[in-house]
């Protein structure tokens, strides 16, 4: 857990340095999601997302994940998602892209105190017919720390910082084998019964490493139900 916290520090420090050298801009990201448990084992998932940008202003992105998990161990997780996108782009068009997600997911309880770690291996095309290198993916590995904090009430607080690898990206070739985006988030979820939850937190976003670096600044909420 040490190193854990000083990767964190190192990075943010890091990150901080950077930030003058960014654009920024802020959003709103809507999320909805459906989960049906055929076992105790093995159940699916749906997540329809929608995202606004430049300061709330414009459509960024929809997307839709389909996907399916298994949890072989009670500490252990691991789901296999699709995910089609639609991102708005500044000529009014819409730019096609298709990810596919593996995700493990390692969860630890320490008295009130939840931790967890998510690693996600991701690939993704994106414009595959108007594009000669549409059908060569872009790949990525995304760490996930998450700390939760059980109140004995319906509102769970949480905290999260997360890190992006890209393996490969051809059209940018510059940030290969490079650590180029984190994400830090704090937020609550509300549980309304045992299969309604809503969520609302506050997200930083920021890039280095690349071209053109941006910082965000999202708001977002989520709504997720169990069937």
């Amino acid at each position: 857990m040490k190193k854990y916290l000083l990767l964190f520090l190192i990075t943010s420090c890091f990150s901080t340095n950077l930030f003058s050298q960014a654009t920024n801009d802020a959003g709103l990201w809507a999320t909805f999601n459906v989960e049906k448990k055929l076992t105790k084992k093995f159940g699916l998932f749906i997540t329809e997302e929608y995202r606004r940008k430049e300061n709330f202003t414009r459509t960024n992105l929809f997307y839709t994940d389909l996907g399916v998990y298994v949890k072989p161990l009670d500490f252990l997780k691991v789901s296999l998602a699709y995910r089609p996108i639609e991102k708005y782009m500044d000529d009014n068009t819409f730019s096609y892209r298709h990810r596919l997600m593996l995700d493990i997911v390692v969860k630890r309880k320490f008295g009130k105190l939840a931790a967890s770690f998510r690693e996600r291996i991701q690939a993704e095309v994106r414009n595959v017919y108007s594009s000669d290198i549409g059908c060569i993916p872009e790949w990525y590995s995304r760490n996930k720390f998450e700390l939760k904090y059980d109140l004995d009430k319906p509102i769970t607080p949480y905290l999260a910082v997360e890190f992006r690898y890209q393996f490969n990206n051809p059209r940018a070739v510059e940030s290969n084998k490079l650590w180029h985006r984190n994400r830090y988030t704090l937020g609550l979820d509300y549980k309304l019964n045992n299969k309604n939850q809503f969520g609302l937190y506050y997200l930083i976003q920021q890039e280095f490493n690349i071209s053109a670096p941006q910082n965000l600044y999202i708001v977002g909420i989520e709504y997720s139900i169990s069937i």
